[in-house]
């Protein structure tokens, strides 16, 4: 079943295309990677699925619903996470309460219980921390639960942001670049994360510079140059299209390869 459909879609800055007429469709509960190489548009496409842009032409259908140029907040509500290329935590905050702020999403309360603190926001409030706790263990952060986030490993602050993009029950998680300078350890704990992420039915759209993730955990894979759609496919078809190969990965040897990491997409 297609969750997200994409039509027509179009964005430019100046006389610059960053995505360019895109059609793409989304299977429900897979995990769809997007790569390509710096400047293919895959981080300005991840903008446009979360409102942050809108598009200048085109569709972006969420089971359905047409989301094409409305505000962030209704992409969050209609079910769409997402995280960051660059961290967006609460340093401030310890790492249970960076996730609360997720579950707020779905746990609202008006302004008056909240300065009353009546019975029912309490007991909001209580659930919004319990349902953070399960979280945290969900990413295998429980024993970071009290800890500042400033004092965090940095492969830990990845998992605390995707803890809290599933704060808010999200259908369609985006991941911007999830393994970026993380170690190999690291980059595994993400790996594995994923994939238990997909078993449990959320349906995940990574992009990412590591091969080796990308190809490890993904059902589907599409491949951008210059904000269009040179190829989709399996991991298996992609890494063997001739194409993508010559543009993208190197010589077949160096398909599987890791890709060097970059902050730019």
């Amino acid at each position: 079943m297609t969750l997200l459909a994409i039509e027509n879609l179009s964005k430019s800055f100046g006389g610059v295309h960053a995505i360019a007429q895109l059609d793409l469709q989304v299977r429900e509960g897979a995990v769809n990677s997007i790569i390509g190489p710096n400047g293919a548009g895959k981080t300005s496409l991840i903008n446009l699925l979360s409102g942050v842009y809108a598009p200048d032409t085109g569709s972006i259908r969420l089971d359905g619903r047409e989301l094409a140029g409305q505000p962030t907040f209704r992409f969050a509500h209609a079910g769409i996470g997402r995280t960051f290329q660059n961290l967006q935590v609460f340093f401030n905050m310890s790492a249970l309460e960076n996730v609360m702020t997720g579950r707020h999403l779905r746990q609202p309360c008006s302004l008056l219980a909240s300065l009353l603190h009546t019975p029912a926001q309490q007991r909001a409030e209580a659930a919004c921390r319990a349902t953070a706790r399960q979280l945290l263990q969900r990413v295998g952060l429980d024993a970071y639960e009290d800890a500042a986030s400033d004092s965090m490993p940095y492969g830990a602050l990845k998992r605390l942001e995707i803890a809290r993009a599933l704060a808010a029950e999200p259908r369609l998680l985006l991941l911007d670049e999830p393994a970026a300078g993380l170690n190999q350890t690291e980059a595994r704990e993400i790996d594995g994360l994923i994939k238990r992420l997909a078993q449990a039915g959320t349906t995940v759209i990574l992009v990412e510079h590591n091969m080796r993730l990308v190809m490890e955990v993904s059902d589907h894979v599409f491949v951008l140059d210059h904000g269009r759609k040179l190829a989709e496919g399996t991991p298996q078809e992609v890494s063997a299209n001739p194409q993508v190969i010559e543009a993208y990965l190197g010589t077949p040897d160096d398909a599987a390869a890791p890709a060097p990491e970059s902050a730019h997409a």
